[in-house]
């Protein structure tokens, strides 16, 4: 699994810009340290990862 399948996946379904950033933010400000293990697992680089951590910081 990597970010790019995993995205394709969430579209597939309907999932829009909008809500794939709300559930950015609600793990976030639930989860952060799950949050970064699952960026990770998805194989996201560490500046990306904290480019999406702070985006979803920012609500």
């Amino acid at each position: 699994m990597n970010k790019d399948t995993f995205v394709s996946i969430l579209k597939a379904v309907g999932v829009t810009e909008a809500q794939m950033h709300a559930l950015h933010t609600s793990f976030e400000r639930m989860a952060p340290e799950d949050h970064q293990k699952f960026l990770e697992f998805l194989h996201i680089n560490e500046a990306e990862i904290a480019s999406i951590r702070a985006w979803s910081r920012e609500g």
